[in-house]
């Protein structure tokens, strides 16, 4: 599904990602994890083109990314992206959200959005909020409208860029929910949080980044239990004690 190809990325003399060469298989669940500043948000923001490379290719389902022929709009209506900060319309209801793209980008009828749209929010719980605006509702439910908005493109890949840290502790977990439920649809995503939790229960592999690399990449198992390099390991004691060094 994806394919990293010695990408490298600079803002300015700071490079951001150095020499990444990474396989992500159809319908595999991958978690990125690592400290801040690590280059795991510039990592997943290169895979909709929301960030540039400098060099190296990016492949998603065999196409590159980056070529000069990329439709780009057509390109990034097949990937779902949830956004930290929700980002949905204001303007708009949750329903109204969930139909734009659709009905601009897809071609759908209004009525056939609608019917699609109303499914995705009743699987996010949120039926009953269809005609609310994003002002009317809590952190945990942008976040579930927005994730229902990603779906509702049909996207073979969904990406998530942190969807839980701008949210209060007892809302996490209803948007884990929603998450865990895609894993069991076989959605393949590529994840980057600090849910440990999350990513033990559900990832299939974990990439551990640091200074713009990939310095581990395991299973869950495998990383919690038999971290191999010294900085996930630090990592792990620091996550693990996070008063150790007061």
């Amino acid at each position: 599904m994806i394919q990293f190809e010695n990408v490298n990325k600079w803002f300015g003399s700071y490079q951001a990602l150095a020499d990444v060469n990474e396989t992500v298989r159809k319908g595999e669940v991958v978690v990125v994890c690592g400290p801040s500043g690590s280059g795991k948000s510039t990592l997943i923001r290169t895979l909709n083109q929301l960030e540039p490379i400098q060099s190296g290719r990016i492949l998603i389902e065999g196409q590159d990314i980056h070529a000069r022929k990329l439709n780009l709009n057509a390109f990034r209506s097949r990937i779902g992206f949830v956004f930290q900060q929700f980002n949905l319309f204001p303007h708009l209801s949750a329903l109204d959200n969930c139909t734009l793209a659709p009905i601009r980008l897809r071609g759908l009828s209004a009525a056939q959005a609608r019917e699609r749209a109303l499914a995705l929010l009743e699987r996010v719980g949120l039926a009953h909020k269809a005609h609310a605006f994003a002002s009317e509702l809590s952190g945990g439910q942008q976040q579930r409208v927005a994730i229902a908005r990603a779906l509702a493109m049909e996207p073979p890949l969904m990406l998530f860029d942190e969807p839980t840290s701008a949210l209060d502790p007892e809302m996490v977990g209803e948007v884990l929910l929603v998450m865990k439920s895609l894993v069991r649809d076989g959605m393949t995503m590529v994840v980057v949080t600090h849910e440990m939790g999350f990513a033990r229960e559900v990832a299939d592999r974990v990439l551990f980044m640091d200074a713009g690399r990939v310095l581990e990449r395991a299973t869950p198992d495998d990383f919690f239990n038999r971290p191999q390099h010294a900085r996930a390991q630090q990592f792990l004691r620091d996550i693990r004690s996070p008063f150790a060094n007061a």
